[in-house]
Parts: C-alpha cells; sequence; structure tokens
C-alpha cells in the first residue's frame, strides 16, 4: 500500500467501513435480521500521548499504555511508544435502537439488549479483522480487548476498573468527552459502543477539538442539564456522579429481565444513553475550548 500517513489513514478508516458494509456478523440476529450498525467514526492517537500516562497516574498502575500492551504480545520486536498508533472506532447506535430503548422506563428494550450481546460480537470480529488486516500489510498489531491478559480490576477509587478502557482510548483519539454517567459523549452521540487497536504504523494523531475530558456534557460544561440522572433507574447517577456498584446491581437484574421477557442470553440497560441532549450529537451550548469541568 501506499506509504503516505494520510493514506493509511483513510485505509483504516475504509477497512472498518468496508466490514461495516459486507460482514454478515453485522447483524441484531432479530427476525429481519437487520443491522447492527451502520457507519462508523474512527480516530487516531500516538502511542507516546501523554494521556496515556496520565491514564496510568489516575486509574491505577494496572492501565496499560499502548506500549505495554504492544510489547506484551510482539516481545521480541523492539519498539518505542512513538512508533505506535492507536486507532479507535465508535459505533453509534441505529436511530430504530434509539428510539425503541427510549421508550423503556427500567430494562432495556428487546433491540438495545440484543445490540449489547449482538453487535458488540460484531464489534470484537471488527477488533479481530482490523488487527489481522494490519497484520498482513506488514503492521504488528494487537486489540487490548481481544489480548488474554485483559482483565477487570476492582479499584478502590473507582469500584470497577480495566487493564484498557475503550472509553478512554476513544478520548485520547479525539472522539469524544464524558459526562456525568460517565459515558463518551462523541459527535454521533453517547449511544455508542467503541473498539480500538494498537498497531506499529504512522498514521498522524486526530487532534483533540476539546480542552477538557468533560467538556462536551452540559452538566459540568454549564451547570445545566443533568437528564441523565432521571433517566437512570437505578438512581446510579447523581449530581455526584456515576455509583458503578448500583449500575452493575440493575444490569445483573436485567439480564434476568431479558432471558424471561425477550427469551434470550442478553442483558444491558443504555437508558441513560437515549432521551437525554447527548443521545447523537454534541449538545448545543457546549463549549469545547472552554476552562470550565
Amino acid at each position: 500500500m501506499n506509504t503516505d500517513t494520510s493514506d493509511r489513514a483513510g485505509w483504516v478508516r475504509d477497512l472498518v467501513q468496508d466490514f461495516i458494509s459486507t460482514s454478515p456478523l453485522n447483524t441484531l440476529e432479530d427476525e429481519v435480521m437487520g443491522p447492527a450498525w451502520e457507519e462508523a467514526l474512527v480516530g487516531f492517537a500516538s502511542g507516546d500521548d501523554p494521556l496515556w500516562i496520565q491514564y496510568k497516574e489516575y486509574v491505577g498502575a494496572f492501565h496499560w499504555t499502548p506500549w505495554e500492551v504492544f510489547t506484551q504480545h510482539h516481545p521480541g520486536e523492539p519498539t518505542r511508544p512513538e512508533e505506535l498508533t492507536v486507532i479507535s472506532w465508535i459505533l453509534p447506535q441505529r436511530a430504530s435502537v434509539r428510539k425503541a430503548n427510549r421508550k423503556s422506563k427500567r430494562y432495556p428494550s428487546p433491540e438495545w439488549a440484543r445490540n449489547r450481546v449482538y453487535g458488540e460480537k460484531f464489534n470484537e470480529a471488527l477488533r479481530q479483522h482490523i488487527t489481522d488486516c494490519l497484520q498482513h500489510a506488514g503492521y504488528s498489531a494487537i486489540s487490548p480487548m481481544l489480548s488474554p491478559s485483559w482483565t477487570r480490576v476492582v479499584s478502590q477509587r473507582f469500584s470497577y476498573a480495566s487493564s484498557w478502557s475503550e472509553r478512554h482510548a476513544a478520548h485520547a483519539c479525539g472522539l469524544g468527552t464524558f459526562g456525568l454517567s460517565d459515558g463518551l459523549i462523541t459527535p454521533r452521540g453517547k449511544a455508542m459502543r467503541v473498539g480500538s487497536v494498537v498497531s506499529k504504523i504512522a498514521i498522524p494523531p486526530t487532534p483533540r477539538p476539546y480542552s477538557t475530558h468533560q467538556a462536551y456534557c452540559l452538566f459540568f460544561s454549564q451547570g445545566t442539564c443533568g437528564k441523565c440522572i432521571d433517566r437512570c433507574p437505578a438512581r446510579a447517577i447523581t449530581e455526584a456522579g456515576h455509583d458503578k456498584v448500583k449500575c452493575r446491581q440493575h444490569l445483573l437484574k436485567g439480564k434476568e429481565f431479558v432471558k424471561e421477557k425477550y427469551g434470550f442470553d442478553g442483558y444491558g440497560c443504555g437508558l441513560c444513553q437515549v432521551g437525554v441532549p447527548c443521545e447523537s450529537q454534541i449538545p448545543a451550548g457546549t463549549d469545547p475550548e472552554g476552562d470550565k469541568g
């Protein structure tokens, strides 16, 4: 392929979109076998971006930098952090799925529960596909979420954390900022799924059009909104933030509901991601370059 770095960025974007368009795994596995996803946002960050060290210092020593996860899986390949690129993508929820879940009051709609399971199954395949395509083209790669050593961690500071966060990777790649509910607000909104791959490939980083990590949230940037508080059936969101323990407990109840009501093994909730100003866009009135937050 062409060695121009901008061409590599376009090539990777095409790989993501082509797989969305052609893979038989892109389905909700419902009666009409409708697609789970239609289009994606893709961003890039350098492996030596200072944010990776900041994450490690803030979240915990267990949180990988791109270099750490890459060298775990390519130990015989001498690599410097600046030689790595993190590729992140956003899979926005389709309008019909968002509309269905907007009507829900306690547990997810069947469409949302299907997308949480079958849509994420596709996302896993996409992670592997992008990794395989990069390696076939001569660029060593690893998807951190597919690493056998990826693990969840019980954190004293955050209740639950993990060795790699897809949302934090997307934030570093210029794709969004965090809201009161801990969801990532992107140009296509907060109702979405995220994936990423770390590769030894030179691609220019995507500029981050925000000055703080909460710039797109009206609650933090303007002191208004808080709609996700009322949308949460578990009362896991307050002005103090997101209670992950309460949230997880509700998800477990939802899993039982989905099995009994809809007849398949699924789960999810996502009520705080719909029926809010940041559902499908960056809400009007935020100031990405402001100093608040």
